[in-house]
């Protein structure tokens, strides 16, 4: 095997429809990686949730199917890494886990709790958002057994 991770991109439109799609090929992908039942539900819960921020908060109060959110997933040797991408409004990253964020989040459509799901079910997520120009959120997970 190179050194290169294998990879598989899936671009989405912007709408709850789809995240069930992108759950189904992750844990195709995290069974593979021989990852267990429980991390694969982790797993699945993490890129959900930053779908669904991508599709509540990247593109504004007028969300549409001509958005779109991308997803990456890179089987390493030793783990999984995933990137979930939107080339909506951005924000600034300093607001996060403050308290007008999460009640702003807990207003618009419910618990606000997304990034802290992100943050608690994988061993690493990285944030990075630029105002006008998106937000990608990296999450990785570390395999149970080197992959092949």
């Amino acid at each position: 095997m190179s050194n290169s991770p294998l990879e598989m991109k899936i671009t989405i439109p912007c709408s709850t429809e789809f995240v069930s799609i992108i759950r189904l090929a992750i844990s195709g992908i995290a069974a593979r990686m021989n990852f267990t039942v429980e991390d694969i539900e982790d797993i699945k819960i993490s890129v959900s949730e930053a779908c669904t921020n991508a599709i509540q908060h990247a593109y504004g109060n007028n969300p549409s199917s001509d958005n779109e959110i991308f997803i990456t997933a890179r089987m390493h040797p030793e783990e999984l890494e995933i990137e979930v991408e939107d080339k909506g409004t951005g924000f600034d990253l300093g607001i996060l886990g403050t308290a007008p964020q999460k009640e702003a989040s807990e207003k618009k459509m419910g618990l606000g709790l997304g990034i802290t799901f992100i943050k608690n079910l994988m061993d690493h997520a990285e944030f990075s958002s630029k105002i006008d120009s998106g937000t990608v959120i990296r999450m990785f997970k570390k395999s149970p057994k080197p992959f092949q």
